[in-house]
């Protein structure tokens, strides 16, 4: 079977400036799966460049596979840090390890976690109709189940 760190350390070895390795996979009937993403948009010969890149390094005489290379779908749940900075600005749906859902704007993401603004109806002290309030959730990745970006055709 094809080792996984030495996939890792081909990909790496072609990261150009802004680019991310989010996930590699190897099954054992060696499907390689690697998944990249760049903070300006990954295009098709990124990805044919680190295809071949890896191709070139290992030998098919050797042990034979098939060689996937793609960006993360958009459907597809966060895996790395990166992904939380890629995407600042957008709505998001984050599961918390206790069940809870939340969906809200990226406001900031660092190493630690994440901020989420969140706008709810509340009913307020005093009031008879609940009203629209906005907050901002300060969210550790270690309390992150899933996160993945809400798809808006507005």
């Amino acid at each position: 079977m094809i080792d996984k760190e030495k996939i890792v350390g081909l990909v790496r070895e072609k990261l150009e400036e802004g680019m991310f390795l989010v996930d590699v996979s190897v099954n054992t009937a060696n499907v390689i799966h690697v998944e990249v993403d760049c903070f300006t948009g990954l295009t098709i010969d990124q990805c044919v460049a680190i295809s071949r890149h890896i191709e070139g390094n290992l030998d098919r005489e050797t042990e034979d596979f098939e060689l996937q290379v793609s960006s993360p779908g958009a459907d597809q749940p966060f895996k790395v840090k990166e992904q939380y900075q890629k995407n600042k600005g957008r709505e998001l749906e984050v599961t918390i390890t206790d069940g809870t859902v939340l969906k809200g704007l990226l406001v900031e993401s660092d190493d630690d976690g994440m901020i989420l603004e969140t706008t709810s109806k509340v009913k307020l002290e005093g009031k008879n109709k609940k009203e629209l309030v906005t907050e901002r959730k300060t969210i550790p990745y270690s309390e992150i189940k899933k996160t993945r970006v809400i798809i808006s055709f507005k």
